[in-house]
């Protein structure tokens, strides 16, 4: 990770002083590296002996880090990981760019792999991505999102670039298609399993924890997991007293919305999805040889659905 984090020093460097400053603000802002980190521990776990996971774990975290400037400003974020964010320190048009200009470094890092492969995957995971952002922005203040709705934005929003992170490691590494596959689904599986904590923590975490604070996702009237299982599960009044809030947004209501929470409990109910999920991970590498790589896949799984941060 440290040669990972050199390229990615080297590479945000441009003669445009404000895109280094906002390009250094977001990727020195403490994040956890997860994704790069699966570039480097599948390519480790097919036993690559190379440098270009390096580099291509380089190109996820930029086209992560681009999705984060995107994301806050179309959220009008003004908090992400305990500080502001790029576009509150910055402004909203140096935010949109500087994220531009980290999309198109990561296809130019890319190209230089001349792997035709890494650009199908990468492209397509972008492409996802993108989709996902939009569905997601069509569901803000919906309550009727149900919960097949849901998983397919954050499949789509979150989990693809796990997937493809993971995936990366079995193409550099030249192996089999199975276990290319098998890295592919653990990668969707974590990253699946991560943004179901991340909604949990929305109603139980706090902000020195999380950078984030409590109800946020509902402020922004969106309809996570929790709220469409309380919904559901509780009684008309309390399911009507949930859609509202969703409807209007804002946090006028989020005493109740809490208690209905707890109630139903659907705190619980997501972190066994996610525990489903990072079992299903576990379960998937099985096709992979012993390794300390391997270890600490099936490691991370068990930090998904533990973290508190």
């Amino acid at each position: 990770m440290e040669a990972v984090d050199a390229v990615i020093r080297d590479r945000l460097h441009s003669e445009v002083m404000l895109v280094r400053q906002v390009a250094e603000y977001i990727i020195g802002s403490g994040g956890k590296r997860l994704r790069p980190a699966l570039v480097v521990l599948s390519a480790g776990a097919c036993g690559y002996q190379g440098a270009h996971h390096h580099r291509l774990a380089a190109v996820v975290e930029f086209i992560h880090t681009a999705t984060l400037l995107h994301d806050d400003v179309v959220d009008d974020s003004s908090m992400r990981r305990g500080r502001a964010t790029a576009n509150s320190a910055f402004g909203n048009a140096a935010a949109v760019l500087v994220g531009d200009f980290l999309y198109s470094r990561a296809f130019q890092m890319m190209v230089e792999v001349q792997n035709m492969r890494v650009m199908e995957i990468l492209s397509e995971a972008t492409n996802t991505i993108a989709e996902g952002e939009v569905m997601q922005l069509l569901h803000v203040h919906n309550a009727d999102v149900d919960e097949r709705a849901y998983l397919r934005v954050i499949r789509s929003k979150t989990a693809k670039l796990f997937e493809a992170a993971s995936r990366l490691g079995g193409i550099v590494a030249g192996v089999p298609r199975a276990q290319e596959d098998a890295l592919a689904e653990y990668g969707m599986q974590l990253g699946t399993a991560f943004q179901l904590i991340d909604d949990i923590l929305d109603y139980s975490g706090d902000l020195v924890n999380t950078g984030k604070n409590l109800g946020d996702d509902l402020a922004e009237g969106k309809a996570t997991l929790p709220l469409i299982h309380a919904m559901h599960k509780g009684s008309p009044e309390q399911g009507a007293l949930i859609r509202r809030a969703i409807t209007e947004g804002g946090l006028r209501d989020f005493g109740p919305v809490m208690a209905t929470i707890k109630e139903t409990g659907a705190l619980e109910y997501v972190r066994n999805q996610a525990q489903i999920a990072a079992d299903r991970a576990c379960e998937v590498l099985a096709v992979l040889p012993n390794s300390k790589y391997r270890d600490c896949l099936l490691e991370l799984a068990a930090f998904a659905v533990t973290r508190n941060y």
